[in-house]
């Protein structure tokens, strides 16, 4: 029989060894699937029961009813598509135009000394002007049609698009570029192979901000000086009072936003599946 003295420290060891649940998972951060939608569900279903019963002037404030019987007109009758075609032609060539200047740009700053002291200098300087100001000017210079709206886009994504590419440049680890240097690995591989995917998600969430963007000076620019268009669209419903088709059109630009973001986060999987 073992004595109390000889139980004690086999007590200890064991509490000492027990199993300790691991905690170096990392920083995975989820959201419920369906959390979202429901609180959504939820305010739409208040805003309705507002609506029905008087509490808010539907002047002021149209039902969720009252917008989807407007959408749903609209779609009927073909001014929908029409509105829609327009502003996302004019938002793909501006983004794709703005996007690509400015992954070139933001590249050569991030690699080369000349042009880091000469872009970020201009880029410093332009960048907080808020390029609709520049509308009217750039109407001056092509003319009143497409181009100054699409010219106007495309500035706004260029910007934009330079910082968040030369931020991702130089936040690639400089020991995996030294690494490939010692191996002789060529200039261009290194940029292909290290710097590139070192720097894509940076890109990548410069373009969530972007097409925002893009979507913001569309609608901006189709107010000023455009005869169709989702911002024409809401502009003239406005100065009719028309506020369920005003309200239409800004639930349209809604989904546009949360379509571009569904397609932003499936490029996110589909390029960064190595994080």
């Amino acid at each position: 029989m073992l004595d109390r003295g000889t139980r004690q420290p086999d007590a200890d060891i064991a509490a000492a060894t027990r199993p300790v649940a691991f905690r170096g998972a990392g920083f995975v951060p989820s959201a419920s699937r369906y959390g979202g939608w429901v609180a959504l569900a939820l305010v739409i279903a208040l805003w309705q029961a507002a609506g029905s019963v008087g509490w808010v002037n539907p002047l002021f404030l149209p039902t969720p009813s009252a917008i989807a019987r407007a959408i749903y007109q609209l779609a009927v009758s073909g001014a929908l598509w029409h509105h829609v075609s327009v502003s996302l032609l004019r938002i793909g060539v501006g983004w794709i135009l703005g996007t690509a200047t400015g992954v070139i740009v933001g590249f050569a700053i991030g690699l080369s000394r000349l042009a880091r002291s000469v872009g970020i200098t201009f880029i410093s300087a332009l960048f907080p002007i808020p390029k609709i100001a520049l509308l009217p000017l750039l109407i001056l210079w092509l003319g009143i049609g497409e181009e100054p709206k699409i010219a106007t886009i495309a500035l706004g994504v260029f910007f934009s698009t330079a910082i968040a590419t030369y931020s991702g440049v130089d936040a690639v680890p400089r020991n995996l570029i030294r690494m490939a240097q010692s191996f002789n690995v060529p200039f261009a591989t290194i940029v292909r192979r290290v710097i590139w995917p070192g720097a894509l998600p940076s890109i990548l969430a410069g373009f969530r901000i972007t097409t925002s963007v893009a979507l913001l000076l569309v609608v901006s620019a189709e107010m000023i000086g455009a005869e169709f268009g989702i911002g024409a669209f809401v502009l003239q419903a406005g100065n009719l009072m028309q506020t369920d088709q005003l309200l239409a059109g800004v639930v349209i630009l809604s989904l546009f936003g949360l379509a571009i973001g569904k397609l932003i986060g499936l490029l996110e999987a589909r390029l960064l599946h190595w994080r």
